[in-house]
């Protein structure tokens, strides 16, 4: 038997956050408990995205029937059957269904008494570092930004771009972190002649990759630029649910999978298999959310090329604390609890 429960929570941020589409200033997540009648507690949350055609609101609404499912079930450890029963009871949805993935995924873990990554047999000495993000702002606030991030440890840096001033931004952030990965996001904003361009002149600063130069909605576009590009090219927007993989394997070099697209752990791993079925690099990224659900996307990371999974070290507070983060490194091997590792403080 199971006994669920869910709360609405609003996260301040520890800095105004911007990419191209807008500003957030809080986040709003809504945290998922189920528990079993040993009194043992696995708990996930969703951090909805309007972009995705979800909101806090429409997460609350969906949540009674989903946990319909979870208490006729009853079972953690039937995973497989829960997810199924949960697309049957409500379409799309993703980020709600992944905060009862989640939890489910840490109470079956706390059940047998291991870390989740150690449940699935995975290596965690493989995990990549993850980035952090610079988001949006003047240049040279966006340079103060990045000398704070290079202080604190962070040597993997993702920039946010979409602006007039984009060669400028990753100047100034090449000059205050010389010896970092930097990686630049565009989130849709560029056409695709202007993306060409971009990842030409953005080459001589070492920049990684390029993420979703392109609008979605364009995927003639999106071609255009991988076929001319300077740089790899990650597709995020362009990749939600499992069909996408295929559909972007032939312009695309990397996939940005994240558990609020997919609906959670046990679709991430299947389209992650996907993606390297069709050669194809992947990315773990993350909206900004609470440790309650980042902390399962540190257990999945051993699985990924590169990680992006600073959503909870954006905020200003977190009533959930999770795996160990130390600069850019994800310390999973020092996870010493079972379950997923997060854990309300």
């Amino acid at each position: 038997m199971l006994s669920t429960e869910f709360e609405r929570v609003s996260l301040p941020l520890a800095d105004a956050f911007t990419i191209s589409r807008g500003t957030q200033e809080v986040a709003e997540n809504v945290v998922v408990r189920l528990t079993d009648d040993g009194g043992m507690t696995g708990v996930g949350a969703a951090a909805p995205v309007g972009h995705y055609g979800e909101t806090p609101d429409t997460v609350e609404a969906v949540l009674p029937p989903l946990l319909d499912v979870v208490e006729s079930v009853g079972d953690p450890h039937a995973i497989e059957r829960i997810e199924r029963e949960l697309r049957d009871a409500v379409n799309g949805n993703p980020a709600a269904r992944a905060a009862i993935d989640v939890a489910l995924h840490d109470l079956a873990a706390k059940r047998l008494g291991v870390p989740l990554f150690r449940q699935w047999g995975l290596d965690p000495d493989t995990v990549p570092k993850t980035s952090f993000t610079i988001g949006l702002d003047t240049t040279e606030r966006m340079r103060e930004k990045t000398r704070e991030a290079v202080a604190n440890g962070y040597d993997v840096l993702k920039v946010k771009l979409g602006t007039d001033r984009d060669e400028a931004i990753v100047s100034a952030v090449r000059e205050e972190a010389p010896d970092a990965r930097i990686r630049v996001d565009a989130n849709e904003a560029w056409t695709p002649r202007q993306a060409v361009r971009m990842t030409e002149r953005l080459d001589a600063y070492g920049v990684e990759f390029v993420e979703q130069p392109v609008p979605a909605s364009d995927p003639e576009g999106f071609e255009f630029v991988y076929e001319r590009s300077a740089l790899p090219i990650a597709a995020d927007e362009s990749c939600v649910t499992l069909p996408d993989v295929p559909a972007v394997a032939d312009r695309t070099d990397i996939v940005n999978l994240k558990l609020m697209k997919t609906g959670g752990l046990a679709e991430a791993r299947r389209m992650i298999h996907a993606a390297r079925a069709h050669g194809l690099e992947v990315m773990l990224g993350c909206m900004i959310e609470t440790n309650a659900a980042i902390a399962a996307a540190c257990h999945l990371a051993p699985l990924v090329d590169y990680a992006d999974l600073d959503g909870a070290l954006l905020l200003d507070d977190d009533e959930y604390e999770g795996v160990p983060i130390d600069g850019s490194v994800i310390r999973l091997t020092e996870v010493d609890r079972a379950g997923t590792g997060a854990r309300r403080t």
